[in-house]
């Protein structure tokens, strides 16, 4: 009897030594500051550079400091105009935020190059899903002459009421520089509208563009 319970005494005395090991062995969790965004570039400089176009460099002279003020004092970038250059310099700053904020700031600037309004193009300061896609009427039909000119005229309408309605609905800015065509919104209602602009070009009328328009925006309104 004694043989049979000494092994059975011996296992039982060698399950406490397990976790011993375990318990007070792991070293401490080391606690890391998070990365500023300078120190995530080491420390290196990041700068972004935008063209101005020679017929917006009035306008960004009236809005500069409308411009100016959500980047610097927001944003937490540098910016300053280069008069030689004609361009638009951005930089970061040691205490930028976020590295993300330089390239947010680079679009706000040449979305407003493009032809957006400063009230419209801040947005994308502020929201993260928002894009400007660029297209040309020649992309979609090539025109010529005055086929182009119509295409154009279709595209706003009398008074710009086509443009604005399409604008309503989709929840997005378009701008119509001579034959070329920017959008401004998230990407579905980009796609939206970019059908719409296309239809116009093609030649569909103002009439058949709205009814499509009311049941695609229906049902992004349901979607939401």
């Amino acid at each position: 009897m004694q043989s049979k319970d000494a092994p059975a005494s011996m296992d039982v005395e060698a399950v406490p030594f397990e976790p011993q090991p375990e318990s007070g062995s792991l070293p401490p969790k080391p606690l890391f500051e998070p990365l500023k965004a300078h120190e995530m570039s080491d420390g290196r400089v990041q700068f972004r550079k935008v063209n101005v176009p020679p017929h917006r460099y009035s306008p960004l002279k009236k809005a500069w400091m409308e411009i100016y003020a959500p980047i610097y004092e927001q944003m937490k970038i540098d910016i300053r105009m280069n008069l030689k250059a004609r361009r638009v310099e951005l930089k970061t700053r040691s205490n930028t935020p976020d590295v993300s904020n330089l390239q947010k700031c680079a679009d706000f600037v040449h979305a407003f190059m493009l032809g957006f309004d400063v009230i419209d193009a801040i947005a994308l300061l502020r929201l993260d899903e928002l894009y400007v896609e660029s297209f040309e009427i020649k992309d979609v039909k090539t025109l010529r002459g005055e086929h182009l000119s119509r295409a154009i005229g279709r595209l706003s309408g009398k008074g710009g009421k086509t443009k604005f309605a399409i604008e309503n609905a989709t929840k997005t800015r378009i701008v119509v520089a001579d034959t070329k065509i920017h959008i401004l919104g998230s990407y579905r209602n980009i796609r939206v509208a970019r059908d719409s602009l296309c239809s116009l070009i093609l030649g569909s009328p103002a009439g058949k563009v709205y009814s499509k328009l009311r049941a695609v925006s229906a049902r992004l309104a349901e979607g939401l």
